[in-house]
């Protein structure tokens, strides 16, 4: 049996209390391939490596999720990018009409918990 998670992913935010954090999409594969998660709150924008080159985002882990049939049983969007927002909804939506997710999961496109970043 696989153990229960709230999973937050975001490159700076605060993690919001009852939540386990993913600071990578990776970080964030490795949970939902390993944990039952419960609610996933999603960034967009997971930021630049040291070269300046951008990191996968959002976007990306959704349609990870997508293609692997994993699922969370809640997910919610707390980016502040608009359009990723709407891609990253807009996709969850399109793979469950088509069946590659569980038609079950919730998916909302606003965040369950407050932003915060203290910048530390």
């Amino acid at each position: 049996m696989k153990k229960p998670v709230n999973l937050y992913v975001d490159d700076l935010r605060d993690c919001p209390d009852l939540f386990a954090i993913a600071r990578t999409i990776d970080e964030a594969i490795f949970y939902l391939e390993n944990c039952e998660v419960d609610i996933l709150s999603l960034d967009h924008d997971m930021g630049e490596d040291q070269s300046g080159n951008l990191l996968p985002t959002g976007y990306d882990l959704v349609k990870y999720i997508c293609q692997n049939g994993l699922r969370a049983n809640r997910i919610y969007l707390h980016t502040d990018n608009n359009v990723g927002r709407e891609n990253m909804y807009q996709t969850l939506l399109a793979a469950q009409r088509r069946g590659f997710i569980d038609e079950d999961i919730e998916i909302y496109r606003y965040s369950i918990t407050p932003n915060k970043y203290s910048g530390g």
